[in-house]
């Protein structure tokens, strides 16, 4: 882990990486506490769990339509023109939100949609920055890493965020403050000289854009499972505490599975990994929906927070796989799609397993909640064992390159070629 954090320090002494990294982390902030935000928002108003799951639901499946639609428009047209502007309607989605509350619900749903569709793709813009920004083989796949652990950071501070803001002065006042944030974060990106300077590799015009690669579809397949796993904890971890008659105790798992999240990612990219990532990645997500399992058993706080930390773990360095998975798998040109079609299938599985556990924990409590995640983990890993033949034969058609245009830098992951066909 101490080789790890010096790659890591390495990374950010390059000029402009630690803005961008802390940009795009601050700009993320209003999508990552989106879920609970809504939650915690719709209790306070009175609402159900089964409206507040609805209401996350729609904010999950409007970022998922809004964020490669965005990608593809940054693709074409540069991120500042594209990136700063949607961050500011998402916002203002979110105040309109704050304003009405639930007692008008068609304008609450719209408000939420607004907020998920103009989503920045903030996440795949940084993704395809740093060959840009770093340059080489090895500091590209570790920053990936680095990216992973920081955002479970994010993942970990957002949600006490949140519950800091909501205990100081209210619900309503959490969404307004973390919405700026996310407008500054949004404009601390695009004002900078890579973003400014980056533009896309040349591509084949083609209507499915990203989405020709049939690895990528099959990844894409596995990681909405994944993110239900992780969206359906949002709404159990809520239930539990509220079981347990204090709501301090949810900000506590979060916690923990952050940190085990933390742990995880600085262990994954403190070493060289050899192999075919995609092979890696089905042992790193057999390992996730194990630690995704015990959830359902929901014993006393201090043995949940130790189980919520192990359920951790493997969770970045299952993102960090999968990045250079994308990276092998998708078409020159559609870099910020590619990786805003991950985020956006991470995000509707994200949607699915809140809407899924606020029926739950109604019908057969908090237990079934959490079984929902180890389904979850159990269902990504059948997808990608079952696409193991797509997943291993990267750049194998003409507009499929192995590495995309990230591989201009070397990107490559080591033992394998670009898959470039001549």
């Amino acid at each position: 882990m101490a080789a790890g954090a010096t790659g890591y320090a390495d990374i950010l002494k390059a000029p402009h990486a630690a803005r961008l990294l802390t940009g795009t982390l601050v700009g993320r902030l209003p999508n990552a506490t989106g879920p609970v935000a809504i939650v915690l928002f719709t209790r306070a108003q009175g609402g159900s769990y089964t409206l507040a799951g609805g209401l996350a639901a729609v904010y999950g499946i409007a970022t998922a339509i809004g964020q490669p639609l965005l990608g593809r428009a940054v693709d074409l047209h540069g991120q500042p023109r594209v990136q700063f502007p949607a961050a500011v309607v998402s916002a203002l989605g979110m105040v309109l939100l704050a304003a009405v509350g639930i007692g008008a619900m068609p304008v609450a749903y719209a408000a939420v949609a607004v907020a998920g569709v103009f989503t920045p793709p903030l996440e795949g813009g940084l993704r395809a920055l740093w060959p840009s920004v770093l340059g080489g083989e090895d500091r590209v796949h570790r920053a990936y890493a680095m990216d992973a652990v920081a955002q479970e950071i994010m993942f970990t501070v957002g949600p006490l965020l949140v519950t800091v803001l909501v205990s100081l002065w209210s619900a309503g006042a959490a969404l307004l403050v973390i919405n700026v944030m996310g407008v500054l974060g949004a404009l601390s990106v695009v004002l900078s000289e890579p973003s400014r300077g980056w533009r896309s590799a040349p591509r084949e015009a083609h209507w499915l854009g990203a989405l020709r690669s049939p690895g990528l579809l099959a990844l894409l397949g596995s990681f909405f499972f994944v993110g239900l796993a992780l969206g359906s904890i949002t709404v159990a971890g809520v239930a539990y505490a509220d079981d347990q008659g204090r709501e301090a105790v949810y900000g506590w798992l979060m916690a923990a599975l952050g940190l085990g999240a933390l742990i995880g990612g600085a262990a994954y990219g403190a070493r060289q990994w050899a192999g075919a990532p995609e092979r890696r990645l089905r042992g790193i997500v057999a390992l996730l929906a194990l630690g995704y399992l015990p959830l359902a058993l929901t014993p006393g706080v201090i043995a949940m927070t130790a189980l919520s930390a192990v359920a951790g773990l493997f969770l970045a360095p299952a993102i960090a796989c999968a990045f250079i998975v994308v990276d092998r798998h998708a078409p020159s040109g559609t870099v910020t799609e590619a990786f805003s079609w991950l985020v956006t299938t991470f995000g509707v599985g994200a949607a699915a397993g809140t809407a899924v556990a606020g029926p739950a924990v109604e019908l057969g409590g908090t237990a079934w909640s959490f079984a929902v995640a180890g389904a979850g983990g159990i269902a990504a890993l059948l997808v990608l064992t079952a696409t193991q033949r797509v997943l291993a034969v990267p750049g194998r058609t003409k507009d499929i390159a192995g590495s995309s245009e990230n591989d201009r830098n070397g990107a490559a992951e080591p033992g394998f070629s670009s898959g470039r066909e001549a």
